[in-house]
């Protein structure tokens, strides 16, 4: 068995980020999209990078059972305690996963070949830098989509 802390550290990290950035924003301007064309609320982008971190680790790495809808991830739509106590919840199941996981095993289930992803069979290790990188690249998303919304720019 590995120590998976540091992951966990580094995903929560990331997701408290984009928490405090909708902390910062509000649930109204958190639920606002600037208006560029596929522009997404810094909610829903939120919401979506949490799936991200579900799918990935608890599917992909652990074999849980995770239902995603993953379009309707990119219209979520709420308050932000709402999403931290679903975070929160989230890191509670990822510990779990991840308790018995080696980082150099292979993952306990593939990715269907129309998931965006790595194009190449990975690691748990190299799952686990797949899911930072996409957090890495939203939570850049979202800092720009918050200085958007508190300048004005929304639609």
């Amino acid at each position: 068995m590995q120590d998976q802390n540091e992951y966990l550290y580094f995903l929560r990290r990331a997701l408290d980020g984009m928490l405090g950035a909708l902390d910062d924003l509000g649930d109204d301007l958190g639920n606002a999209r600037p208006p560029l064309p596929g522009a997404n609320s810094v909610y829903a982008i939120t919401y979506h990078c949490a799936a991200v971190a579900d799918y990935w680790t608890g599917h992909i790495i652990a074999g849980r059972t995770v239902d995603r809808e993953r379009a309707a991830e990119f219209t979520a739509k709420g308050d932000v305690q709402f999403l931290r106590r679903h975070v929160n919840d989230l890191f509670e199941r990822l510990e779990a996963d991840l308790a018995t996981v080696s980082p150099a095993a292979a993952p306990r289930n593939t990715p269907p070949p129309d998931f965006e992803g790595p194009d190449r069979p990975l690691s748990v290790e190299g799952v686990q830098l797949h899911v930072l990188e996409e957090l890495a690249q939203h939570h850049g998303q979202i800092q720009i989509t918050r200085d958007l919304l508190k300048q004005g720019v929304s639609s």
